[in-house]
């Protein structure tokens, strides 16, 4: 169970100045304009608002602002219409890179992704060009404390539905089917865990490793495609290595 975990460091979490605290509002309040309109305002009837309400107050998203952007998305309030966009391509030395997008404008965003793919030696790629090295999975990180027994753990989270448990420094992550893991964080609060994180992410079937110099460029490249206002996600199959 113990390991490294590339998937923590898939999504990197950067320090979040005022700006880049912005940058990720922005993002939450575009996913929560298209669930709105996919499957209505009431997080009773429409689990994946409740996702991304979650992730909005676990990015410390205030209140005012989760409620602005659900007015605007069913209605009550004038706002912009979303569609979903994803891109496939590489990076340096031919590394898998998958970009999922929420734009109100396909070509500006085309544009933006396509021109972070050539400026650091990748390219943009034909839909269906890398998706398949990777997984759509459900995953839950839990917090780790000297309290935690992981056997117990590992038990709750099978019964409630759970595929694997790897637990790693600082907290554990249960693995599930896509779009399970609503359920799994729930029994597992009510297991009495605290959740860090629940949500559906893909995950590659194998991983590359860059030599140093690579590394570096590959960062850059993934750094100003997350930094783009359409982007909503960004995956690769790159080894990360250890965070200090």
């Amino acid at each position: 169970m113990s390991g490294h975990s590339k998937w923590h460091n898939i999504q990197a979490r950067k320090g979040k100045s005022d700006a880049q605290r912005g940058k990720i509002f922005t993002k939450i309040g575009r996913e929560i304009a298209v669930v709105v309109k996919q499957g209505g305002s009431d997080v009773n009837s429409n689990p994946k608002l409740r996702d991304v309400i979650a992730k909005a107050k676990q990015n410390n998203m205030p209140n005012d602002s989760i409620e602005r952007s659900i007015k605007k998305a069913s209605g009550e309030l004038s706002g912009v219409n979303y569609e979903s966009q994803t891109y496939e391509g590489y990076g340096v030395s031919g590394s898998a890179v998958i970009v999922e997008c929420l734009t109100d404008n396909k070509n500006r965003t085309a544009g933006d992704v396509r021109h972070a793919f050539d400026k650091f030696g990748g390219s943009l790629g034909s839909t269906g060009c890398v998706s398949y090295l990777f997984q759509r999975k459900g995953i839950v990180e839990l917090e780790k404390t000297e309290k935690t027994d992981i056997d117990e753990l590992m038990l709750t989270a099978l019964d409630a539905g759970a595929k694997d448990v790897l637990e790693y420094d600082d907290y554990v992550e249960v693995i599930t089917e896509a779009n399970e893991h609503s359920k799994l964080a729930d029994a597992l609060t009510q297991a009495g865990y605290n959740i860090i994180e629940a949500e559906t992410r893909l995950v590659p079937d194998n991983y590359v490793d860059l030599s140093e110099d690579k590394m570096v460029t590959f960062n850059r490249m993934i750094d100003m495609l997350e930094d783009l206002d359409d982007v909503q996600e960004v995956y690769h199959n790159v080894n990360m290595p250890d965070e200090e």
